[in-house]
């Protein structure tokens, strides 16, 4: 009987890396959000940002922690209800897209290269509304996404043909 003593290494496609590195963090940081906003259901908004300010010592006459309190506490429980639902599906679309393109699934290629081109008309559309640097660097990220997985996804369809 042969045992091998080497094992090939399967070479891994930096791009897909990144990309699943980027997903897996935005998912992971929507959920820890969907959790904030759980937490503040059927609770007074202002009494958590005063809890959490004093719990991180932070100046709670900050013009945005004062404007935070003021529209967390414009929201009601249905409404948060909502926003952490939503919260936590989107969560879980990106940690799945992110673990797919890790574990290297032509699935999680399709899946992310539709649902990033499906929301650039709406990063477009937010900032056309109001022009900031995070929304201009978004924007350009996921067009840079989407554009990689379409050169990708049209090179293995190329290669299948050809084979």
């Amino acid at each position: 009987m042969i045992i091998p003593t080497t094992v090939s290494a399967r070479k891994h496609d930096i791009g897909f890396v990144l990309i699943a590195i980027f997903k897996l963090l935005k998912g992971a940081l929507l959920f820890v959000m969907g959790i904030g906003a759980l937490s503040l259901v059927h609770r007074d908004a202002t009494e958590v940002v005063n809890h959490w300010t004093h719990l991180l010592q932070l100046n709670m006459q900050n013009r945005w922690i004062q404007n935070l309190a003021i529209k967390l506490g414009l929201v009601d429980n249905r409404e948060l209800g909502l926003i952490a639902g939503t919260t936590f599906f989107y969560s879980a679309l990106l940690l799945t897209e992110g673990v797919g393109l890790l574990l290297e699934k032509v699935w999680a290629e399709y899946l992310t290269f539709i649902i990033t081109t499906s929301l650039i008309p709406i990063e477009v559309y937010e900032l056309m509304r109001r022009v900031t640097v995070p929304r201009i660097v978004i924007l350009a990220v996921n067009v840079l996404i989407a554009a990689y997985l379409a050169v990708r996804l049209q090179q293995r369809e190329k290669a299948k043909r050809q084979s």
